[in-house]
């Protein structure tokens, strides 16, 4: 063989000895890389199997205001110029409090002031008993003050809604607390809704009030009797309020009463058909005409007189009444009578009474 042959066998041999170990290395690396790809494989089949965990619910967002629009500013501009008459009652909000006046915010394109005389024509007014935040109703008596706000009256619109809620109160017959303002002839003064109402003495109390003057300044509860705006009449009473809670007091005394109990009690009055006794803490029973004596008597008043003090005895209780009886006591005292025993004196002494009594008889 030449030189030239030998050198391109050469030649040939060296690509195909790379491509042999090529090959060699690529079957060694082939595990390799199977075994990456499996687990590669596995995961993604082990993914397809595992159900997703599914993701947090998102938190529904708050609604968002409304935008205001023209039109919400239309409806408060032209609410706020709406025209304004002397005469009118207007709904405000208090925003300033003194001694002197009160500030409202009527919602409009000005204030409103109240001064004191114009508030009520109760001469114990004032306007400590108002708060910043408070609404309140009051009437236009003029439209511009010198200010250039709006001047209102509490006492002018009492005058038309303390009026209907006072004839409410009559047909309620709710009870409200007043305070007396003045003792005048024949009942007292107070007012209500800044109206003046009057309380007569007979409705004042369940006794007759001998001095009027002691109820000045106190505070009582009371119910609207009379409400009359075109009369400008307004009566009120205490007594109903006071007799109802008297009921209720002596209910629960009479509940505590025992049937048994031995008394004594006053005669408070006597009727045809029996006699009713006072037994304090403002208890009273009656005694039937046929439980006052063991003797038959045609009428109460042949045994018994009114301020007598006399011993009863509680019979019975029932309907909140109480029923007494004076002649089972009689019974009693009579038993006592013939249960007691008497020592008879001694034979000796009996003798010598007898022979005493014969000493000076001649035969």
């Amino acid at each position: 063989m030449s030189e030239e042959e030998k050198v391109l066998a050469q030649e040939t041999e060296e690509p195909a000895a790379e491509s042999a170990e090529a090959a060699a290395e690529a079957n060694v690396n082939a595990p390799e890389t199977a075994e990456a790809e499996a687990p590669a494989e596995a995961e993604a089949s082990a993914a397809e199997e595992t159900p997703a965990t599914e993701a947090p619910a998102e938190e529904t967002p708050a609604p968002e205001a409304p935008a205001e629009t023209m039109a919400d500013y239309d409806a408060a501009i032209t609410a706020s110029m709406k025209p304004i008459h002397e005469g009118d009652i207007l709904k405000g909000t208090i925003i300033g409090v003194s001694d002197e006046e009160l500030t409202v915010d009527l919602g409009i394109y000005t204030d409103g002031i109240v001064r004191l005389e114009d508030a009520s024509d109760d001469p114990n007014f004032s306007f400590r008993d108002f708060e910043i935040g408070q609404e309140i109703s009051a009437t236009v008596i003029r439209r511009d003050n010198a200010q250039g706000r709006i001047q209102l009256s509490l006492k002018a619109a009492a005058a038309v809604l303390g009026w209907e809620r006072l004839q409410q109160l009559e047909k309620e017959q709710s009870n409200i607390t007043v305070k007396i303002n003045e003792a005048i002839k024949g009942g007292v003064t107070t007012y209500v809704e800044g109206i003046r109402g009057f309380i007569p003495a007979s409705k004042l109390s369940l006794s007759y009030v001998e001095n009027l003057d002691e109820y000045v300044g106190r505070e009582i509860e009371v119910r609207v009797i009379t409400a009359e705006p075109d009369n400008k009449r307004l009566v009120l009473s205490a007594r109903d309020i006071l007799r109802e809670k008297e009921q209720e007091e002596r209910k629960q005394r009479i509940s505590n009463v025992e049937v048994g109990l031995v008394t004594e009690g006053v005669v408070e009055t006597i009727k045809d058909y029996g006699a009713f006794i006072n037994l304090g803490k403002g208890l009273s029973g009656l005694v039937h005409v046929s439980q006052i004596s063991q003797q038959r008597i045609r009428h109460p008043g042949a045994v018994l007189k009114e301020g007598q003090t006399v011993k009863v005895k509680v019979i019975a209780v029932k309907d909140g009444k109480i029923s007494l009886s004076m002649k089972v006591l009689e019974d009693v005292a009579a038993q006592e009578i013939e249960e007691e025993t008497y020592k008879m004196p001694k034979a000796e002494s009996a003798t010598t009474s007898l022979a005493s009594l014969f000493k000076n008889i001649k035969l």
